[in-house]
């Protein structure tokens, strides 16, 4: 008679565990990883549009965004590249251990690996070295391909070509 009652107790222990725990998921509510972007305070643009999905552990903040496939685009002078998957930890203004994302600095390709936003400012790092940028660069996201030159926005281009 007492073990059914461990058991019974053991099953519920297991189920409140489960309930209550915090584990990766893609979020339900119809909320995109555009929208994670912006609730830590980081614009979309940081990302290009086509993401198909994305999980997020609240508790880590472990972020994994997935693309239908690579992407790839010029900004003025700079090439971008990002990876099928784009992993990282986000936090307020913050994008840290970032896998997945590059650019061709010197004919050469460096993963981009932190991206941290500084009061009106968007501090790209490459662990040797970084490049500021205005927010408002990146209020929109860029297009596989064209990047921000798919007719959209002809004053961030002319911007962007003169960085």
């Amino acid at each position: 008679m007492l073990r059914p009652l461990i058991f019974q107790l053991g099953v519920t222990f297991c189920l409140i565990l489960i309930i209550h725990s915090n584990p990766a998921y893609s979020d339900d509510e119809n909320r995109t990883v555009y929208d994670v972007l912006q609730d830590y305070d980081l614009p979309v643009g940081l990302l290009p549009e086509g993401v198909t999905g994305y999980e997020l552990d609240h508790t880590t903040g472990r972020l994994s965004v997935t693309l239908s496939d690579t992407c790839s685009f010029s900004e003025g002078k700079y090439q971008l590249k990002y990876e099928a998957t784009v992993k990282c930890y986000i936090s307020n203004g913050k994008l840290s251990s970032l896998e997945g994302v590059s650019v061709k600095f010197s004919e050469v390709w460096v993963n981009i690996v932190e991206i941290v936003r500084r009061g009106n400012d968007i501090d790209f790092s490459i662990g040797i070295g970084k490049a500021a940028f205005p927010v408002e660069y990146f209020e929109e996201s860029p297009q596989c391909g064209c990047g921000m030159n798919c007719s959209r926005r002809p004053s961030l281009r002319k911007l962007m070509a003169n960085r």
